[in-house]
């Protein structure tokens, strides 16, 4: 797989400290907060962590399986003795299986699981999860299969593979050249987010990615400000009905970016959202009335998309 370095983003504005801007490829501006270099490797702790549960859970299983094996071995050395090695060949067959299960299984654990969760909807391990962090894309665009695997490739290169190489080297009793050329590769890597503002490591510049924070706030809370009812006794965003064709518009991703926008409740946010979709679904509708308008889509739109999910059906995003 050929791997290009991703061309620095021309459509990010730059704050103070952690916040940036991103110009989505509709236009909209969406604030956002890089994640901190703490939470980025608490939650790289606790990913390995799982990942470790996982792959002692899976070993100690096999082990099982395998003196299970060993016992069919022994029985089939007997039987050998009379005559007879079939049920010691099969054994044999069946360690020698079970050992290449484990192989693979521990470099599906150790790659796949990070592959798995970031490509999800929410872009996000376990463990990235629980520190409130996601993987986004620096163009404000969707997350590709391309990019997810590109960051996830690299980090082989940026941690694992020298981590084996110190452990190799100080099981020879080699603190020599090679420990130290290794021990070098390792802290280049792992110092890397200290060297760039945005606390990119190398992984993310290939692919185009950074880790931004996830928003606290839930959305359900903020949203109740527009479901009181008003000076004529009903809730605004009651007043606005979308049929089928409308909502079949977007899908999950436009949900997610609605749903940020809705959380940070920036007039100007809110103004060129509702401008959008509009545009999109030919209304005329909401206009001095953006919140109230967004308000009602997100709703009925969150319960199509959740509707279409019980039956099986995703819409991944407005091009599927």
């Amino acid at each position: 797989m050929n791997v290009m370095v991703a061309r620095k983003p021309a459509n990010i504005r730059r704050g103070t400290g952690r916040d940036r801007e991103i110009i989505t490829p509709e236009g909209i501006v969406l604030p956002i907060t890089i994640a901190s270099r703490g939470s980025r490797a608490g939650a790289l702790i606790l990913d390995l962590v799982i990942i470790g549960l996982v792959q002692v859970v899976t070993t100690i299983a096999l082990i099982f399986l395998a003196f299970g094996s060993l016992a069919s071995l022994v029985d089939g050395a007997g039987a050998a003795a009379m005559g007879s090695d079939g049920a010691g060949t099969a054994a044999m067959g069946s360690i020698e299986f079970l050992t290449v299960i484990w192989l693979i299984a521990m470099f599906l654990f150790r790659n796949a699981y990070f592959l798995f969760f970031e490509l999800g909807p929410r872009g996000a391990t376990p463990g990235k999860r629980i520190a409130g962090i996601r993987v986004a894309s620096r163009d404000g665009g969707r997350l590709t299969v391309e990019m997810v695997v590109a960051r996830n490739l690299l980090r082989d290169i940026e941690l694992f593979l020298p981590l084996m190489f110190i452990g190799s080297a100080t099981g020879e009793g080699d603190g020599g050249a090679a420990g130290l050329a290794a021990l070098a590769w390792f802290l280049i890597f792992t110092l890397f987010p200290f060297w760039n503002r945005d606390r990119l490591r190398a992984g993310d510049i290939v692919a185009g990615t950074w880790v931004v924070e996830r928003p606290t706030l839930q959305l359900e809370a903020v949203m109740t400000t527009s479901a009181t009812p008003q000076e004529g006794g009903q809730p605004h965003a009651v007043a606005y009905r979308f049929s089928d064709q409308e909502l079949g518009a977007y899908g999950e991703y436009e949900l997610q970016t609605l749903e940020r926008i809705l959380r940070e409740s920036r007039p100007d946010s809110l103004q060129a959202v509702h401008e959008a979709i509009a545009r999109k679904i030919g209304s005329s509708a909401g206009v001095g009335d953006e919140r109230a308008f967004l308000d009602a889509y997100y709703a009925q739109l969150r319960a199509r998309l959740e509707a279409r999910m019980r039956m099986g059906k995703r819409k991944p995003d407005k091009f599927a």
